[in-house]
């Protein structure tokens, strides 16, 4: 396969998962990951994709969000350990709501297999957590309370059916994620209807952490679901860069590294 046939395979994948893997796209081209890299250079370079640890994502990052499946394989690591120290943010008997995303969906693996679920009810807006904590092996003790609504591409119940169930409820805690941290901004999503959902469940929360990998602050989208006002604790990895870790612990209340 030439170097454009490659390329226009790479961008017809980003087109439709709105991310890509360098080690996949390796096994489905037939090339070297080194080969791959080049390609993503290449296409960087001229504007067409963006690229990040490990792979790459659509260069219209406003509106594109990869599919939840695409989301869940990337920064793996970082999501686990960041997963791990949000889990003492938990205990037994707490209600708790959970926001979609791949790194709370980390989370609530986490919580599941850990002591603290104990008694814990979950509010949350992710089919994926949802059907975690159903099929999980304390899910006798574990209340799992579902928002309804429409589905997005991360796999997250959003609009206003969403948003009037949350808004009857309240919560001890809220675990978000983020598609993208703008400084000095706050919290964005490419979705505005599940921005106005993320809002919802903010403002049901007596206690909001957002847990967000360094990659979040290079990327951008649409709509602001929170400023750095609102949340009470970030939760993110040692990647994230000196100035940047700074600048956001000026603005929010606490701000935890792993």
């Amino acid at each position: 396969m030439i170097p454009t046939q490659r390329q226009q395979s790479i961008l017809s994948e980003l087109h439709e998962k709105g991310a890509v893997r360098v080690s996949e796209l390796s096994v489905q081209l037939g090339v070297s990951p080194m080969t791959v890299r080049r390609d993503i250079e290449d296409l960087a370079g001229k504007g067409l994709l963006k690229r990040v640890h490990g792979g790459a994502v659509s260069a219209s990052t406003l509106l594109a969000e990869p599919l939840f499946s695409v989301k869940s394989r990337m920064e793996t690591a970082v999501k686990q350990a960041i997963a791990a120290k949000a889990v003492e943010y938990v205990a037994p008997g707490d209600v708790i709501a959970v926001g979609g995303g791949s790194t709370t969906y980390a989370f609530a693996q986490c919580l599941l297999e850990s002591k603290r679920c104990e008694g814990v009810t979950i509010l949350t807006n992710s089919i994926p957590v949802a059907q975690l904590a159903h099929s999980a092996d304390v899910s006798s003790s574990v209340e799992v309370i579902m928002t309804g609504g429409a589905v997005t591409r991360s796999n997250s119940l959003v609009g206003p059916i969403a948003d009037k169930v949350i808004r009857g409820l309240r919560v001890n805690t809220l675990f978000t994620g983020a598609h993208s941290v703008s400084l000095p901004r706050g919290f964005l999503t490419p979705n505005s209807l599940e921005a106005a959902t993320n809002s919802a469940l903010i403002s049901i929360a007596d206690l909001c952490i957002a847990l967000v990998d360094h990659t979040k602050w290079d990327s951008t989208s649409l709509s602001l679901f929170a400023d750095f006002s609102q949340i009470d604790t970030v939760i993110t990895d040692s990647a994230l860069s000196g100035p940047r870790r700074k600048q956001t612990r000026s603005l929010v209340k606490h701000l935890v590294t792993v």
